[in-house]
């Protein structure tokens, strides 16, 4: 069923449209992004990686929560519906990657698919712009970590088994909800949490470092799910696993808000209530250091129960923050090296 067009007005716009009448449909819209570089750097002290790789912009599973949504006010579109329908593509993904690789200021750090949306949503059924961009990877033996909602990732096992036996394939699963009814309300276009896990189980029983992601940690909604999620987690194979609080910058906190007030009336205001708790009375806390863990007891109290329970469980927790010893190698230094 296609939602009606709705937007958070853009900070970033003079004006904003407002429907008088029946609002349209959001439809699906695909743009092309031709840019010349692929890679982004990331220097933020909250994340354990530096370079990502988003083939992507916008995102088809239209996640309430989404805090890449403000992203879009930067194309003049808005964080609402604009992001869940009008994507953006970068067709030339795989071989602006392959040319990154052939500079030689590259060292071969890790590369993470994606910093921002999820590399796996539907679009990449049809354009194989993931796919392509991981058997880059495998080519230069280049390390990769992969966060994903989506089972299309295992579509591709045989490329990340190709990479993992001469790189590191890392691939963390997002189940942030157990309930059903809580993630179809949130996470509308994605697949259920218990066909997730399956993906876990799928990965692991192909040899992969596969882990699960509790994040967003949603107070008063998720914090109930979390041992659930980890004991499901560890009994499909995955052997570690990470978290972050919720987090809703810029617009974010809006389209949270209304779906959250939408699809879950009776919850909404004790759900408000509990990330207020965690972020000082308001509803994000942009501050690093903080905007990941948020602070007081019922912060805390969540991240203690992650965890207790993941050690309990034997689940380490994910070490993204550690950068692998690189493998990395150009073809041709490879070529060279057989001539010896």
């Amino acid at each position: 069923m296609l939602r009606p067009v709705q937007n958070p007005p853009n900070p970033w716009l003079s004006e904003a449209r407002e429907y008088l009448e029946e609002i349209p449909p959001a439809r699906l819209e695909v743009y092309e992004d031709h840019s010349r570089t692929i890679l982004a750097h990331n220097d933020s002290p909250d994340l354990g990686f530096r370079w990502s790789v988003n083939p992507y912009r916008g995102c088809f599973h239209a996640c309430a929560y989404c805090y890449a949504r403000p992203t879009h006010e930067y194309l003049g579109l808005g964080a609402g519906t604009d992001f869940d329908r009008k994507i953006t593509v970068k067709p030339e993904a795989p071989r602006l990657l392959r040319e990154a690789f052939l500079a030689r200021r590259w060292k071969g750090e890790r590369v993470v698919f994606s910093g921002v949306t999820d590399c796996y949503q539907p679009l990449e059924g049809a354009y194989r712009l993931t796919r392509g961009c991981l058997e880059v990877c495998a080519e230069f033996r280049n390390p990769v970590g992969l966060i994903t909602k989506s089972p299309l990732v295992e579509r591709d096992v045989d490329v990340l088994v190709d990479l993992h036996r001469s790189a590191r394939a890392s691939v963390m699963v997002s189940v942030p909800l157990w309930d059903p009814g809580k993630a179809r309300a949130l996470e509308p276009n994605v697949a259920p949490p218990r066909r997730r896990l399956r993906t876990v189980e799928t990965l692991a029983r192909a040899g992969l470092d596969v882990g699960v992601m509790v994040a967003p940690l949603v107070p008063g909604l998720g914090d109930e799910d979390v041992v659930r999620v980890l004991q499901a987690a560890k009994e499909a194979g995955a052997s570690h696993a990470a978290t972050s609080v919720l987090r809703l910058p810029g617009s974010t906190r809006v389209v949270f808000e209304e779906r959250l007030r939408e699809a879950l009336p009776l919850r909404a205001g004790k759900v408000l209530a509990a990330v207020r708790d965690v972020r000082s009375g308001e509803l994000d806390d942009p501050r690093f250091g903080h905007r990941q863990r948020g602070e007081g007891p019922r912060a805390q109290a969540m991240l203690a129960l992650f965890d207790q329970t993941a050690a309990r469980l034997g689940l380490a927790r994910d070490d993204e923050g550690d950068e692998p010893a690189t493998t990395f190698r150009r073809p041709e230094d490879r070529r060279q090296l057989a001539l010896f």
